[in-house]
Formats: structure tokens, sequence, C-alpha cells
């Protein structure tokens, strides 16, 4: 048990914490700023069950193997590629959000609002869904740095799977919002999701 209180597990589980809180304290602060106090919940965190659920398991999977397979948790370019790509993955989501301003929502929009624009500049000019690319590389890079196989491999099945379903029926909005405008920005430019177009 002392393993877990070496000076590898102290960097690795606080670079852990601190991506999360930046990331999600972030988040919140960019939805108010960009759509005001009044139309802000705390959904905007985006925590949620799953996401907790999932995050626990990373950490059961953490401290089991630093356990029993210490070795495993000492391989530090390992640890700073995923901490490469959590820094990777936050600057392309915060750049889409800034970019897309009132555009950007953290729930699909089902009805087209006066403000709602196709956003096709910037990071939109190299893929569709840049958040979504952001998040993908943020999520599977926390379980990189802290060298969770398991979880490398989990999150990056399911982040992928829920933006797989996510995207087709997001599109299908955007398209009655934008039409053909919509349908030819899609055919030039990737979702940013992998095997998703």
């Amino acid at each position: 048990m002392t393993e877990i209180f070496t000076d590898t597990a102290f960097r690795q589980l606080t670079q852990m914490f601190l991506a999360i809180i930046f990331f999600h304290t972030s988040e919140y602060i960019l939805a108010r700023a960009i759509h005001g106090p009044s139309r802000v919940t705390l959904s905007s965190l985006l925590i949620t069950k799953h996401y907790v659920l999932a995050m626990l398991v990373s950490l059961l999977e953490y401290l089991t193997e630093i356990t029993l397979f210490p070795n495993l948790k000492h391989h530090r370019w390992i640890s700073n590629f995923g901490l490469v790509m959590i820094l990777l993955g936050e600057i392309l989501r915060k750049t889409a959000i800034i970019t897309a301003g009132r555009s950007f929502t953290h729930l699909i929009k089902i009805r087209h609002e006066e403000h709602h624009r196709l956003v096709t500049e910037g990071v939109y000019r190299i893929v569709r869904h840049p958040s979504y690319s952001g998040f993908l590389v943020w999520s599977v890079g926390t379980q990189v740095m802290l060298c969770n196989p398991v979880s490398v491999v989990a999150f990056a099945v399911v982040v992928w799977k829920f933006f797989a379903d996510r995207i087709p029926y997001e599109e299908h909005y955007l398209k009655q919002f934008f039409g053909r405008q919509y349908v030819e920005y899609a055919q030039r430019v990737h979702s940013g999701v992998p095997f998703v177009n």
C-alpha cells in the first residue's frame, strides 16, 4: 500500500484531479460568460452519473494497479504523453466553444433560435465537431496520463460510441436548420471523430 504514496502516484493523481477541476470549472464559466448567468444551470458542468462512475472505476483501476503492479505506473513518457493529450484536448474544446459563441450549447438544440448560426470558421474549418474531438482526446488522455491500460481502451470505446450516436442525431437538426449549406459543409469537412462521418 505504500506505493500509493510515491512521488509518481502523487503527481499523476494531482494532475488528474486538477485536469478534472479545470475542465468542468472552465466549461461552466464559459457557458455563463457566453449565455449569461440566467441561462446556465449546474448541468453545464457536464457531470452525470455515468461520468462519475467512469472516473471512479478509473481511479479504482489506478489504485489496484499501483498496489499490485507498481512498475506499470512508472512510465513517465507515457504519463507525459497523456498530459499533452489533456492539454491539446482542452485547448481544442475551449477554442471550439469560444469560436462558436452563442451557437455553442451543451444540449443539442432541436429548435432553431435567432442567434443560432452555422459556424465554419476557425477550428470548424478543420473539423465539424471540434468540441467532441477535444473531449475525446481529453478524456482518453486522462487515462493515458494515469497509465491505466484498461480505462484507456474503455474510455476510447465508450466516448467514441457516445459521439457516434450523438453526431447523426445532432446533424439531423443542423440539416433542418441550415439545409444545403450544412450538407455542403459536411461533405467538405470531417466530423472530427474517427470513423464517424
